[in-house]
């Protein structure tokens, strides 16, 4: 830095004074600055023919956003010999679009399911197939299912997959999936939202890609927007992946990717209470008069309990459910509760509910949404880290209105 002793005070005002001291904090540092400066013009020449090996502007990288990327990495790593890359995005729809367009071409076809998040599928339907990639759903569980529709659509590249899926529950056996996929040349994603690396780690299963809406769970407190691309090969995200983040300009703020960083630091223990209290809840519901049918796979009768068993350490914070009285029913439940917010949103540290089909669902095609358990009665919810007392105490006085 050159000498600003001999400056004037209105150039004083706008320079900054770093001092220099042999401190490390304790907590991570909030560096929200959009550039950095360098010493001389050859200082300068070298970042920009390698960013990798210093920051030069905050859509390229920043010290704040990379330590939060850097701990998502060893999570989803922490039995891996390696660890994975890992570059934050703005959103989790940015870390989904920026992975899809870096992976795939025009004339490339994604083979996914129908019970995955509304803004996905509208993503996929909408704006992916503009650009020449088709879009296929079937049931990923079915392994037969799966290896006639690459077989005769050779044109798809990659399986995308959510398990647990956002909002039925249904969980797609990983290991299987992967080894399929591998022996058809195709490669896999996942949308590891629900499950956080806590829960679950699919690198360890055989899947290429993760994908995390780090606005949820991981953050955990609701305050932030970010989401997260992971792969096993560092040489692929900085030749492949890297240059697409920085190009659309889909990188991580460094506000949000520091409230994440703080976030993750209670995951663990905050993951722990939010299975304990679905746990819970979803066994008060499924015992429940008024409630048909409860979706969770930490209960053994549900249809992907074996599953999520095998690749899950535990079952997790959502749960999705509908009542005997249908829509209307699921409506007044809503709105009679007093705790448990309305809130388009999951993973937070309170308990939260959402009508997917007139939400986060509103625009996927009914036949489909209906085809994958996604009815128009069916309430969705995430179960928070309150004393599971009020939250089963507020259910049930919500559900005697019903």
């Amino acid at each position: 830095m050159n000498d600003t002793k001999h400056l004037k005070l209105a150039s004083l005002c706008v320079k900054d004074h770093l001092v220099e001291a042999k401190v490390k904090p304790h907590a991570l540092p909030l560096m929200p600055t959009s550039s950095f400066e360098f010493e001389d013009a050859q200082e300068s020449i070298d970042a920009f023919i390698d960013t990798s090996k210093t920051h030069v502007y905050s859509r390229y990288g920043n010290p704040t956003v990379d330590a939060a990327a850097r701990k998502l990495a060893l999570l989803e790593g922490v039995n891996l010999s390696d660890t994975p890359a890992c570059v934050l995005c703005s959103t989790g729809m940015a870390a989904i679009s920026t992975l899809l367009s870096a992976i795939l071409s025009q004339g490339d076809a994604i083979l996914t399911q129908g019970s995955i998040y509304g803004g996905t599928t509208e993503l996929l339907n909408k704006v992916f197939t503009k650009m020449g990639i088709k879009t296929i759903f079937v049931d990923l569980r079915d392994e037969a299912k799966v290896r006639e529709a690459i077989s005769t659509n050779p044109e798809i590249k990659l399986i995308y997959v959510e398990t647990p899926s956002n909002p039925s529950l249904q969980c797609v056996d990983l290991k299987k999936l992967s080894t399929l996929a591998q022996d058809l040349g195709v490669r896999t994603a996942i949308d590891n939202t629900f499950a956080t690396p806590y829960l679950q780690r699919p690198f360890e299963y055989g899947i290429d890609y993760i994908i995390h809406s780090t606005t949820k769970f991981l953050n955990g407190h609701g305050n932030s927007l970010a989401g997260a691309i992971l792969c096993r090969s560092h040489d692929e995200m900085k030749e492949k992946i890297w240059p697409h983040v920085k190009l659309l300009g889909t990188s991580c703020a460094v506000f949000d990717a520091w409230l994440l960083n703080t976030g993750m630091r209670t995951l663990a223990i905050r993951m722990e209470r939010h299975c304990d209290n679905a746990e819970a809840l979803a066994q008060y519901l499924s015992e429940h008069p008024k409630v048909s049918h409860v979706n969770y796979p930490g209960l053994p009768h549900h249809e992907s309990h074996s599953i999520a068993s095998a690749q899950m350490t535990r079952y997790g914070g959502m749960l999705s459910f509908e009542l005997r009285a249908g829509l209307e029913g699921g409506k007044t439940l809503m709105t009679a509760l007093n705790m448990c917010s309305i809130a388009p949103t999951l993973g937070d540290v309170d308990t939260l509910v959402l009508h997917p089909a007139s939400s986060s669902h509103l625009r996927v095609e009914r036949e489909m949404r209906i085809a994958n358990g996604i009815t128009d009665g069916l309430v969705r919810c995430s179960v928070g880290i309150e004393s599971i007392e009020d939250i089963i105490a507020d259910y049930d006085q919500a559900l005697a209105q019903c």
